[in-house]
């Protein structure tokens, strides 16, 4: 495996591109419709003064139904174009936003982490919010063009009736983009610093929720609840500022645009009462001054979500550029199942030197439990190969070598703190369905008891975490998942810590007959897996200080029967 990743980096600005090239069909059909809307809209007191100059001119019934008519298209065109294009471009926003929560979450579930420093919470909100606020581009654009489309309608109109009420239109609008520009920066900024510190508080109630049991244990859950409350008070004055600069935006917005609606109203009016402009022209200025207030409204509030979609999209480049912590390699494992660690040195490890044959059940007997926890971490490939010295070898391939699927095809690694899923004892026995021994594994785990407890056998409900099982129920189900998955090594990190004495007598040696054969590796000081395992190795200060059986070493190590013996 080697470490760094070469590909072309993904920063905000490619995300939005990316969007807005898939979509480029609906876009330009929803701009077109809603384009076609706000013409429509812009339309309708255009014709009305029309109307108004050409039936006082006629004064005819024939004029006035024509007129009707008219009105009526333009009402039409305006209904069907809006709920069209709405349609249009809100499916093309839930599909983007899907796109990106499916590749963020892919991200966050690849087998090789990224190298990100954000917590799980934290990209939950990425894959959620922050996918949903980047898609809303989607929509963003052609509202703003088809708003731009009545702003020119509207100024091109006024201008043809005078010029004075075209430019006013024109350079009324240019200064009002001119003065939200400023302040659609700030809300981008607030945003993404809102966003920050609203994942940093998912973060933390998702760390809490997985620490409860422990919290309550240790009365420690009055001083977690302070912390979250100190990192959501953050979270909501942050949310509290980025609303005040939504207010002042929103209020100035409006303000400007009725400062500028009664400006055309009042030079229309001059412009009229001079005799400059006949009653027609008055009617259409004075209902396009009334009009232009909903394309200026939504042509100013856009570039505010422009700056909220690239803030979101910067949230989510952190996810997407960032490297995987190793990039990992093609080879697949010889046959056989042999374990041979060389010269390992990583945290607590020290020059950790052993081989375990294809076949054999090794156990071994860590004297700290960090020395156990490190080797657990460096079999499993949690640890990149380039940070450790020395070498881990499986069936004659080094770790590094290895793809990721050969490695969890051919190595399982059960850690002590195995997750439990919702779902039923069945689907976290066997997630894939595909296992041909899970009657086996739940027999050599002992849960048997738990299977025939419920009226329901193996599709027994089991809530998130394995709220409603004991926490010897849940290593149990842990432990008949790692079995049941028969992989060609196994190494099995503290299976059995939470089971009564008897109990563990009897997974001790039932896991030694169904794994007869096939290699395991069990990090424990429990004395039933001691007691079954072909020879113990004992891992003291990082190395491999003693080796034989475990009887042996009880009748000739006093440090190994002081550690082990209960």
């Amino acid at each position: 495996m080697t470490t760094p990743d070469t590909r072309r980096p993904r920063p905000a600005s490619d995300i939005l591109r990316t969007a807005l090239r898939r979509n480029r069909g609906a876009m330009i059909w929803g701009t077109v419709l809603m384009g076609l809307y706000q013409a429509g809209e812009t339309a309708f007191p255009i014709a009305l003064g029309l109307i108004v100059e050409h039936t006082m001119r006629e004064r005819s019934l024939g004029s006035l139904g024509l007129s009707i008519a008219t009105l009526a298209v333009i009402i039409t065109t305006v209904s069907l174009s809006w709920r069209f294009g709405m349609r249009i471009l809100q499916k093309a926003n839930t599909t983007e936003a899907h796109r990106w929560r499916v590749k963020v979450a892919a991200c966050g579930l690849q087998p090789v982490a990224r190298d990100v420093d954000l917590k799980s919470g934290e990209i939950l909100t990425i894959a959620t919010e922050d996918a949903d606020q980047t898609a809303d581009i989607i929509e963003v654009v052609p509202l703003l063009i088809s708003s731009l489309v009545a702003v020119v309608v509207a100024a091109v109109a006024l201008g043809l009736a005078d010029i004075r009420l075209g430019l006013l239109v024109i350079v009324g609008t240019a200064a009002i983009m001119s003065v939200l520009s400023v302040l659609s920066r700030r809300i981008g900024s607030s945003t993404q610093e809102q966003q920050a510190r609203v994942a940093r508080a998912g973060a933390k109630v998702a760390d809490l929720i997985t620490g409860l049991r422990p919290l309550h244990g240790f009365g420690g859950n009055h001083a977690a609840f302070r912390s979250y409350r100190k990192v959501s008070t953050e979270a909501k004055l942050q949310a509290v500022t980025v609303a005040k600069v939504n207010g002042a935006y929103a209020g100035t917005a409006l303000a400007l645009n009725a400062v500028l609606a009664g400006a055309v109203t009042l030079t229309a009016g001059w412009l009229a009462f001079d005799g400059q402009i006949n009653i027609g022209e008055l009617v259409m200025a004075v209902g396009l001054a009334q009009f232009i207030m909903e394309p200026l409204r939504l042509f100013s509030e856009m570039p505010k979500y422009v700056m909220i979609a690239r803030a979101s999209a910067e949230r989510m480049a952190l996810v997407l550029t960032a490297p995987p912590v190793t990039t990992p390699g093609s080879e697949h494992p010889a046959p056989g199942g042999n374990l041979e660690i060389d010269c390992v040195r990583y945290g607590t490890l020290r020059d950790l030197k052993f081989t375990v044959a294809a076949g054999e059940f090794v156990a071994i007997a860590a004297y700290q439990p960090r020395a156990a926890a490190d080797l657990a971490a460096v079999l499993a490939a949690n640890v990149p190969p380039d940070t450790y010295e020395g070498a881990v070898r499986v069936a004659g391939r080094e770790l590094g070598e290895l793809s990721v699927e050969a490695v969890r095809a051919h190595l399982l690694v059960n850690p002590y703190d195995g997750e439990i899923f919702a779902g039923t004892l069945r689907t976290n026995i066997d997630p894939s369905g595909t296992s041909r021994t899970v009657p086996e594994a739940v027999e050599a785990s002992m849960l048997t008891d738990v299977v025939a407890l419920h009226r329901d056998g193996l599709d027994y409900g089991v809530r998130d975490r394995g709220a409603n099982l004991s926490g010897g129920q849940r290593q149990r189900l842990s432990l008949a998942r790692a079995l049941a998955a028969d992989s060609e090594v196994l190494v099995l990190h503290d299976p059995t810590t939470a089971v009564d004495a008897v109990t563990e007598q009897l997974i001790a040696r039932n896991v030694a007959k169904l794994r007869r054969g096939r290699t395991t590796v069990v990090i424990t000081s429990s004395p039933a897996l001691l007691d079954v395992a072909d020879r113990v190795l004992v891992l003291d200060e990082g190395a491999v200080t003693a080796e034989d059986t475990h009887r042996n070493l009880l009748a000739g190590d006093p440090d190994y029967c002081l550690a082990v013996a209960r």
